[in-house]
């Protein structure tokens, strides 16, 4: 019997898509796990740091991160650097939260999941589209970062409808990661380098919806 009786490693050492997926999850949830405990137990820490060195600690731990996954074949040497990146973006959901009430994080959290959900089984239905968004949402997304960069310098304060348009190139930036994700070759290091960019788009959209939100603003 061969290993893809079982359903989860073919003979050439390609996972099963299922396999593929759950690992993807797995390694997703893992994320959010240390995001969560960090959140709940170290945020006063955090908030006694000084705001430069979280961040230039959070830009230069989490483009490392980003470089040692995109860069390594090595699953392993891949999700050091998917933890590179989870968490300094734990520190910053540390400090950021405790702005908002419970009921203003858990009703983000319900809205990001819909939108995950629903992006996630767009881009299966329709790959093609979500796949040739790749240059368009690079280009808009780097629109934003400029843009936020001259807003800070200037002391404009972004409306809640800027938020809510930033929120829509991540939800797109879901559907075109995930649907990239399935044309992949399903290895373990694809699936951790998959997780790395669907991570950072999850967390963005969360953030964007928590602020455009607009309300449950702790005084």
């Amino acid at each position: 019997m061969d290993n893809k009786s079982f359903g989860y490693v073919y003979d050439d050492g390609e996972l099963s898509r299922r396999a593929y997926n759950l690992v993807i999850g797995a390694i997703l949830l893992y994320g959010f796990v240390i995001n969560y405990f960090m959140c709940k137990y170290l945020a006063g820490y955090f908030l006694e740091l000084n705001p430069w060195i979280v961040i230039i600690g959070y830009f230069v731990l989490a483009f490392s991160g980003v470089y040692i996954s995109e860069r390594s074949d090595n699953a392993f040497i891949s999700f050091i650097g998917y933890n590179l990146v989870v968490v300094p973006v734990g520190v910053l959901l540390s400090i950021l939260l405790v702005n908002y009430d419970n009921g203003a994080i858990i009703n983000a959290i319900l809205v990001t999941g819909s939108v995950i959900f629903v992006m996630m089984v767009l881009s299966c239905i329709y790959p093609a589209f979500f796949l040739s968004l790749g240059r368009t949402l690079f280009v808009a997304l780097l629109c934003v970062i400029i843009a936020e960069v001259i807003f800070i310098f200037i002391g404009i304060v972004t409306p809640r409808i800027w938020d809510m348009l930033v929120a829509g190139i991540f939800a797109l930036y879901i559907g075109y990661d995930w649907a990239k994700a399935q044309q992949e070759w399903r290895s373990l290091d694809t699936a951790v380098d998959t997780c790395v960019a669907l991570y950072l788009d999850i967390i963005n959209l969360f953030i964007r919806i928590l602020g455009s939100s607009g309300k449950s603003r702790k005084k």
